[in-house]
C-alpha cells in the first residue's frame, strides 16, 4: 500500500460511504475505501429483502447531483437502488479506491494525531483521519422471551423472500417499516399474520392526491406546520386509528421515525392482519399476548431494530448512548480530531439529499482541521453548539442550517482559530492496542 499517513480511510461502501467517498475525490482529499462485503451497496446490497422498495420518492432519495433514470418509479425497488449505487460509483470513478472484503478489526489513536487501523488479516496502515460509515442496519437487535417456541424465530434481517412466510402462521413483532412491510407479505402469501406492536404508530401514506408524501414538505416549511399537515393527510387517508381496532398513539408524528405504509391499515380491514399488543411469554407453538390473548404460530419474525455499534472502536471512543452518537455537527468530537461518525442518525426522508447538501461542508470542516490543532468538535462546542439528544433528523431543518453554516463558515474560520489559539499544543491523546501485555500476560 505504500504510505497512507497522507490519506483518509473511509470504512463502508454503501450510501453514506460513497457520498462520502465522492465528496473527498471531487475536493481531491486522498482517501482509501473498503468494505466487508463483496460487492458496494451496504445495506442495499447485503442486508434488504428481494421485495423491498424505498419509503421516501426517488426525488429526495437521488444524489441531487446524480439523479435516478427517468423510467425509475417514485419508489424504486431494492434492485434499483442497488443498480443505481453501482452507476454512481462507476460515474464518479469510486472503484478504484475501493477494497472489498476487508474488514477492519481495530482502530486507535497513535502519536502525531494518526490512527493505526488493524485488518482482520493482521495488516496494519496508518492514517491521517478515519471516516467511519459502517451503518446502522447490521447489528441485530433482538427481544428476550419468556419461554420457548417450538417454532422458528428470526430477525427481520434474515428475511429474504415472500416464500420464506407461504402456508405459515406468522407473527412479526415490531410497528417500524420493515415490520409492516414483512405483515403486509404474510398477508398476501401466508396463513396468518399478526402483527404485534407494544404501542401504535401513525400510519404515514406514501402518496397523497398522486404525489409522494415526501415530496410534498419543501425545505424551507418549520417542523410544526410538516406535522399539522401530515396529520391532515393521515386524517383524509385513513380515518381514525379506533376505525382499525388501534388505540391512539402516545407520541406526536415525527417524534419517532415515521412508519410510511398503506398496506397494513387495508389489511387489518380484510382481516388479513391481525394486530395484538406485546408478547408475554411463549408456549411451545403457542404466543401469549399481554391481553391475556393467545395464537399459534410456525415463524416469529422480530422487526425490532438495530444496535449503533462500532466494534472496532476502543471503549474511550465509544460514543453511542441508545441510538444517539455523541458527537459535534453530526460527526466531530472535541477530544479527538481525525475520527468521524457519519450516517449513523435516522433522516426522516431521503439521505441522498442530505448527503448531496452535507458533504461539501463536511470536506470544508475537514480541510480547516488541517489549519488547526483542535478538533473541530472542541469548535462547534466553543460556538454553543450542543450534542444531540435523538437520533431523528428533520431533513429540512439540515437544509436549512447547512445553508446558514456555509453562508457564515468564514466567521466559523474566524472563530475557529480563535479557539486554536487557546490550545496551542493540543494533541489527541494515544490509546494501547486491544490486547496489552504486561509480564508476559495478555490484559
Amino acid at each position: 500500500m505504500g504510505d497512507t499517513t497522507h490519506k483518509h480511510l473511509i470504512i463502508g461502501a454503501g450510501f453514506f460511504g460513497l457520498g462520502m467517498a465522492q465528496a473527498l475525490k471531487d475536493a481531491a482529499i486522498p482517501y482509501d475505501q473498503i468494505d466487508a462485503s463483496n460487492d458496494i451497496g451496504g445495506n442495499w446490497y447485503h442486508g434488504v429483502y428481494e421485495t423491498a422498495h424505498i419509503i421516501s420518492s426517488r426525488r429526495i432519495t437521488q444524489f441531487t447531483h446524480f439523479p435516478m433514470p427517468d423510467n425509475y418509479p417514485d419508489f424504486p425497488s431494492a434492485q434499483n437502488m442497488r443498480d443505481y449505487l453501482n452507476a454512481f460509483a462507476n460515474h464518479f470513478d469510486l472503484r478504484q479506491h475501493i477494497e472489498l472484503n476487508r474488514t477492519v478489526n481495530y482502530v486507535r489513536p497513535i502519536e502525531n494525531n494518526l490512527w493505526e487501523v488493524t485488518f482482520t488479516d493482521g495488516e496494519q496502515r496508518i492514517y491521517k483521519g478515519v471516516l467511519v460509515c459502517n451503518g446502522h442496519h447490521w447489528c441485530k437487535r433482538l427481544p428476550e422471551f419468556k419461554g420457548g417456541f417450538n417454532g422458528e424465530i428470526i430477525h427481520s434481517k434474515d428475511y429474504k423472500q415472500p416464500e420464506m412466510l407461504r402456508g405459515k402462521r406468522v407473527l412479526v413483532i415490531g410497528s417500524g417499516n420493515s415490520a409492516c412491510d414483512i405483515a403486509a407479505e404474510a398477508a398476501r402469501v401466508g396463513a396468518k399474520c399478526v402483527l404485534s406492536m407494544r404501542e401504535s404508530v401513525w400510519f404515514i401514506p406514501k402518496t397523497f392526491a398522486g404525489v409522494p408524501s415526501a415530496d410534498l414538505i419543501q425545505w424551507w416549511v418549520p417542523e410544526w406546520f410538516q406535522r399539522l399537515t401530515v396529520y391532515g393527510i393521515m386524517r383524509l387517508t385513513f380515518g381514525k386509528h379506533e376505525d382499525y381496532g388501534l388505540s391512539k398513539p402516545n407520541h406526536r408524528v415525527f417524534d419517532k421515525h415515521p412508519t410510511v405504509n398503506n398496506e397494513v391499515p387495508y389489511y387489518i380491514k380484510h382481516g388479513r392482519i391481525i394486530p395484538k399488543p406485546a408478547v408475554r411469554q411463549l408456549n411451545g407453538w403457542e404466543v401469549e399476548f399481554i391481553d391475556g390473548t393467545c395464537e399459534e404460530f410456525d415463524l416469529i419474525i422480530c422487526a425490532t431494530g438495530y444496535y449503533v455499534a462500532y466494534p472496532f472502536l476502543p471503549h474511550q471512543l465509544q460514543r453511542v448512548e441508545g441510538s444517539v452518537v455523541k458527537c459535534y455537527g453530526g460527526a466531530f468530537l472535541d477530544d479527538y480530531k481525525g475520527l468521524y461518525y457519519i450516517g449513523w442518525g435516522q433522516v426522516r426522508g431521503g439521505v441522498g439529499s442530505v448527503i448531496a447538501a452535507s458533504s461539501p461542508f463536511f470536506v470544508r470542516c475537514l480541510k480547516l482541521q488541517d489549519e488547526i490543532n483542535v478538533p473541530i468538535g472542541l469548535v462547534l462546542k466553543k460556538m454553543g453548539q450542543h450534542l444531540p439528544t435523538t437520533h431523528l433528523s428533520d431533513p429540512q431543518k439540515t437544509f436549512r442550517q447547512l445553508k446558514l453554516a456555509n453562508f457564515f463558515f468564514n466567521w466559523i474560520v474566524k472563530k475557529a482559530h480563535q479557539v486554536d489559539a487557546q490550545y496551542p499544543i493540543f494533541r489527541n491523546s494515544p490509546l494501547p492496542p486491544p490486547y496489552c501485555s504486561v509480564n508476559g500476560e495478555r490484559g
